[in-house]
């Protein structure tokens, strides 16, 4: 059974709503609650400090004037992050074990989660797909894991 879609802005409303690669604060907007500017500030503000305390591979080969979060937010800034909130990590795939949970509603359980699928993260409530497109590939979507509170 596929999820349904709600279309959730998760509260952006700057511009003309052609925002990019704003997945993560939008994500954890709506499946916390908190208002978008303070996750985004959060998450920027984080990112920054990441980036300078950091010796990675992503820090030592990007241009550091991009911390804002809506090009983008790394995986050590808003994991550590969620974590903080009191979110817990459950892993769905391993390296070499294939897709075990895809984006659909009979393989994840209900309440609030911040699914982690290819390039994106996604806030699913009670089997619904809270973003601004249905991003399920109609069910064949692989979850790498999941926040949930």
């Amino acid at each position: 059974m596929n999820l349904d879609f709600n279309y959730n802005r998760g509260g952006y409303t700057r511009g003309s709503g052609l925002h990019r690669g704003d997945c993560v604060p939008r994500a954890i907007t709506i499946a916390t609650g908190l208002p978008y500017q303070t996750i985004y500030d959060e998450l920027a503000k984080r990112t920054t400090d990441w980036w300078h305390n950091s010796n990675t591979r992503e820090t030592r080969h990007k241009k550091p004037g991009r911390y804002k979060p809506h090009f983008g937010t790394y995986k050590p800034v808003f994991k550590s992050y969620l974590l903080d909130l009191g979110w817990k990590w459950k892993p769905t795939m391993g390296i070499g074990t294939g897709c075990k949970v895809h984006l659909k509603a009979s393989e994840l359980p209900k309440g609030r989660l911040i699914c982690s699928v290819s390039k994106h993260l996604v806030a699913v409530i009670d089997g619904v797909i809270n973003d601004t497109h249905d991003c399920s590939r109609d069910g064949t979507r692989c979850v790498y894991g999941y926040f949930y509170k």
